[in-house]
């Protein structure tokens, strides 16, 4: 055995399975187990899951989640407010309200959703804190005391 050889840190020893951690976090549970609830509330993510027991306060979801929604639902009913438009001219106080309607209703949907696919995504790839070993750019580890 040569003597550069390195040891597999953590990471490398176990990987975690992106997409079933992103179905999971969909479905707003827990990236580990997939059984423990990720939310508090409506966003408010849980410290560790209620099940497994699993940190899940590193996450660094930010405003990720609003963007992806905008974007997602811009993407969505744009096409849908051309097309009944051209094809029925429907009165355009009608057509904003049932589109605006539809606006919040997907967003809502969409939010929690995509948050918790967010934050299992920066699990699965050990982002922000989620590995065993210290991220170098989150600064030193406070519970080692620096050599004398």
């Amino acid at each position: 055995m040569p003597n550069d050889a390195q040891p597999m840190s953590h990471a490398e020893e176990v990987e975690r399975d992106t997409r079933t951690a992103l179905w999971r976090g969909w479905n707003r549970r827990c990236p580990n187990c997939g059984e423990g609830k990720m939310f508090q509330g409506y966003l408010k993510v849980r410290d560790n899951c209620p099940t497994c027991g699993t940190e899940l306060h590193h996450h660094r979801a930010d405003d990720g989640p609003a963007y992806l929604t905008i974007l997602i639902v811009g993407h969505l009913l744009a096409p849908v407010l051309m097309f009944v438009y051209f094809a029925w001219r429907p009165d355009p106080l009608l057509l904003s309200v049932v589109l605006s309607i539809g606006c919040v209703a997907l967003s809502l949907y969409l939010l929690p959703r995509l948050k918790g696919a967010l934050v299992a995504l920066q699990w699965a790839k050990r982002m922000h804190g989620f590995s065993k070993s210290p991220d170098p750019l989150d600064g030193p580890d406070p519970t080692v005391s620096p050599p004398a």
